[in-house]
C-alpha cells in the first residue's frame, strides 16, 4: 500500500486551503499572499506560479456585483442617507476583498499546476 500512487487533491478543495496542489498537505503560502518557496511534504517548487492579477480582478467582479446589488436594494427600499452607505460598503469591500484574496490565489495557483500552465511561446 505503501508504494501505490498518491491521488492528487481537487484544484479547487487545494487552492481554497492553502495547500500543495499536489500532495494536498503542504502549505502553499507563506505569509498571507507570498507563495513558499516549495512544498514541506513533497517538496514541489512553486516557481512556475504566476498568478498576476488574475484573484484581484475576481474578487472586483465578486465584490462589487455583491455590494452594488445590495447597496441599490438598500437605497431603493429605506432611501438611507449616505452616511449610511459610506459606514456599511467601505468597511465590507475591505473585508470581502481580503477575506476573498487568498483563496482565489491558491485555486489560481493549483489549476495552474493541475492544467500544467506555463508561458506562452512563439514556435518557430
Amino acid at each position: 500500500m505503501a508504494d501505490e500512487p498518491r491521488k492528487e487533491p481537487s484544484p479547487v478543495s487545494a487552492g481554497l486551503a492553502g495547500r500543495c496542489p499536489r500532495c494536498g498537505e503542504g502549505r502553499m503560502f507563506d505569509g498571507y499572499l507570498a507563495l513558499a518557496k516549495r512544498c514541506e511534504r513533497c517538496d514541489l517548487d512553486y516557481d512556475f506560479a504566476d498568478a498576476a492579477d488574475g484573484p484581484a480582478v475576481f474578487v472586483m467582479f465578486i465584490v462589487g456585483f455583491l455590494e452594488v446589488g445590495l447597496a441599490m436594494w438598500l437605497e431603493f427600499a429605506y432611501e438611507p442617507p449616505v452616511i449610511v452607505h459610506i459606514l456599511l460598503w467601505f468597511p465590507l469591500t475591505a473585508i470581502l476583498s481580503l477575506a476573498l484574496v487568498r483563496p482565489l490565489k491558491g485555486v489560481m495557483v493549483a489549476l495552474q499546476y493541475h492544467h500544467r500552465a506555463e508561458e506562452g511561446r512563439l514556435e518557430r
